[in-house]
């Protein structure tokens, strides 16, 4: 009997519905050639709905996911809302009530997609970031004071526990070691720890004595490598080709994935996913809600195209995943561009060449 996989989509605002559409279209494709079937229920959650009813994402919202195989996230952000109440209200919440801990974002240059690095080619933009998903200074903890005096006082704590640690590099030693037997490249490669211990003595040392213990005891086979945030950043640019599997916590992490998206070229080719092993996963495009692009029929759906292939290969579907890949990668080459208006086909027409070449 053919598997049977439960996905809530929540297509959000601007061009997230334009690009769901095509990622979906090409989840069906894959679904008829390798024989499982896909049940989409579509939420109206986002920037639309919080301008006429108020509403973020109600807790039964969060009950109701857990009964799916998985998330499909299109994006979220709207010029009418006020930052932070939409990314709060509907991808934090998510993230934090269904204990999606870890945030995984491939950073991979396709044949004919330009990067920025000069000199710099697919085989040396090959690498993963594990960004700490629930903790840090996203937990929301501490506040502010005399708020609008001149004496305001504000205060935004980094929050760590060594459990959660723990789980996130437990994630990502499995990550490094399964790479490692892939493909040689990647075992001539560490796994690396970023951090700012130097000056952050408290929750960096916490990090690192985790991850030097785990690597010791658990994986002393896997090669290890510490950057302070600053360094990686420059070692991101000047050096991609050093990295395989890079681990850090939330702030840090959010900031090197968009670091990263630039150097595989661009938010219009980059994907993640918000992990809970155990549990329900969320899969998106990095790119935001575009609104300038909405309607326009040009936004380059690629990235979210990305997150269906990495949404099957979470569920278990790999050959349909790679197939996805591969069809993926033969469209970039014919396209003029990844950039959204300069891509030499429409929205739509990307969608339709994967569908159909996987096919």
């Amino acid at each position: 009997m053919s598997a049977i996989y439960n996905i809530a989509v929540i297509p959000g605002d601007g061009t997230g519905p334009e690009v769901v559409a095509e990622g979906i279209k090409v989840l069906k494709s894959a679904s008829a050639k390798f024989g499982f079937n896909l049940e989409f229920t579509t939420f109206d959650f986002g920037g639309e709905r919080y301008l006429k009813t108020g509403e973020t994402l109600p807790d039964s919202a969060v009950e109701e996911f857990r009964k799916f195989h998985s998330i499909y996230l299109g994006a979220i952000g709207h010029p009418d809302v006020k930052p932070g109440i939409l990314e709060t209200g509907i991808l934090l919440k998510i993230r934090f009530a269904l204990d999606q801990y870890i945030n995984l974002r491939p950073v991979k240059l396709y044949p004919n997609v330009d990067t920025p690095l000069k000199d710099k080619g697919p085989e040396d933009i090959d690498f993963v970031v594990i960004r700490e998903n629930t903790g840090g200074i996203y937990t929301g903890h501490g506040g502010a004071t005399r708020v609008g005096t001149q004496d305001e006082i504000a205060t935004q704590l980094m929050v760590y526990d060594r459990r959660t640690v723990d789980r996130c590099l437990k994630y990502a030693f499995e990550l490094k070691k399964m790479r490692n037997a892939k493909e040689p490249k990647y075992a001539d490669k560490p796994i690396t720890l970023i951090h700012k211990r130097n000056v952050l003595t408290h929750c960096g040392d916490l990090w690192y004595r985790a991850f030097e213990e785990m690597g010791a005891k658990h994986y002393p086979e896997i090669k290890r490598d510490y950057n302070h945030i600053d360094a990686a950043n420059m070692w991101f640019v000047k050096n991609p080709e050093w990295f395989d599997v890079a681990v850090t916590e939330n702030l840090f992490g959010d900031i090197i994935t968009d670091l990263g998206a630039m150097i595989q070229g661009g938010l219009g080719v980059a994907s993640g996913g918000n992990i809970n092993p155990e549990g329900v996963s969320m899969f998106e495009p990095m790119g935001g809600s575009a609104p300038k692009y909405k309607g326009r029929n040009v936004i380059n759906p690629m990235a979210a195209i990305g997150a269906a292939m990495m949404m099957l290969d979470a569920l278990g579907e790999s050959k349909a995943s790679q197939s996805i890949e591969k069809t993926m990668i033969s469209v970039m080459q014919k396209m003029k561009s990844q950039a959204a208006g300069k891509m030499g086909y429409s929205t739509t027409e990307i969608g339709d060449l994967v569908a159909d070449n996987l096919k």
